[in-house]
């Protein structure tokens, strides 16, 4: 069967066979596709053209939008295109891309997170040392390893789920998810990619605990402050990226932490609709729905500097303007 799934590919679950929901599927992962990959992009945009925003915190934010394009980019138009067409399969070295992309994404992901969590505790516990400390070859070397790493877990982690040989083609999630490709081995060859999974899932836990940590630093520091504006400021510039690292945390907990033999493939799929397109849909919008700086940046592109001073005060106030 290793053969015959090498030349012929796999088959993925379908949300539905009626057509009509299928046509519905295509339509609301478009909508969502697009509004991750435009909201991203927006991000991305305005750093990279606004001087203002050449800070190390920014530049690790236009990572994380690139790397949260490529994570929704690598699941969802194949997934719209086999709805549309109306199509299970995937090839197999569709299916080995699609692998790979996962790992890269999944760890730089965290891996910037980590970064973030770090520059956040330098600026507000560290303030006098923090040019010194982040300057410009630090943060371009905290980037590069990160995305090498990233780049080396996901061969890792590749190269261990298709050395298996697969007793089977068809794969009970809408794209090639690992635990459930590793339930379709017939050799013992699977536990390698299960130690190198347990590996990862401590490796995680380890990033979190240091987040957890660096944020129990961070409030300390914050709580003696003496000005109550330095407070919020300080708490405006974290509170984003704890929401970030707190959806990114829970859908994931929110999809594996349960018991498999009690879940449907009904409820796997909406499990992994959760985990895959909510954290990078929500993580633009997360950091600039409260950031002025970002705004301000977004009214001077649109040439509406002023804008913020000529709307109504509820306006301003549904629009994240203290």
């Amino acid at each position: 069967m290793d053969n015959l799934t090498s030349t012929s590919g796999f088959l993925l679950l379908e949300f539905s066979q009626n057509r009509e929901l299928q046509i519905l599927h295509f339509l609301v992962f478009l909508g969502l596709y697009l509004l991750t990959v435009i909201g991203n992009l927006l991000i991305i945009f305005l750093i990279a053209l606004d001087h203002h925003l050449h800070t190390p915190m920014y530049f690790f934010l236009m990572n994380l939008a690139v790397s949260d394009i490529g994570s929704v980019s690598v699941i969802q138009p194949k997934s719209m295109v086999n709805s549309i067409m109306s199509n299970r399969h995937i090839s197999y070295a569709a299916c080995v891309t699609q692998v790979f992309f996962l790992f890269l994404f999944g760890c730089s992901d965290f891996t910037l997170l980590t970064i973030m969590a770090h520059d956040r505790y330098v600026a507000i516990c560290n303030p006098l040392q923090y040019e010194v400390i982040m300057n410009k070859g630090a943060c371009i070397q905290m980037i590069t390893i990160a995305w090498i790493t990233s780049i080396l877990y996901a061969v890792l982690h590749t190269a261990g789920t298709f050395s298996i040989t697969f007793c089977s083609s068809r794969v009970d999630q809408f794209f090639c998810e690992v635990p459930k490709l590793l339930k379709l081995s017939c050799s013992d060859l699977y536990l390698v990619e299960v130690g190198l999974l347990v590996f990862s899932c401590i490796s995680v836990f380890g990033c979190f605990v240091f987040i957890i940590v660096t944020y129990a630093w961070i409030l300390s520091t914050v709580l003696k402050m003496p000005s109550e504006q330095g407070r919020h400021k300080a708490l405006s510039t974290c509170l984003p990226h704890l929401m970030v690292v707190s959806v990114f945390i829970f859908t994931a907990v929110f999809a594996y932490i349960r018991p498999p033999s009690n879940s449907s493939s009904g409820l796997d799929l909406v499990f992994a609709v959760i985990y895959t397109i909510l954290p990078p849909m929500l993580n633009p919008f997360i950091y600039s729905i409260r950031n002025k700086e970002i705004q301000t940046a977004l009214w001077k592109q649109l040439n509406l500097k002023q804008f913020p001073d000529t709307v109504p005060r509820y306006i301003q106030k549904c629009l994240g303007f203290p």
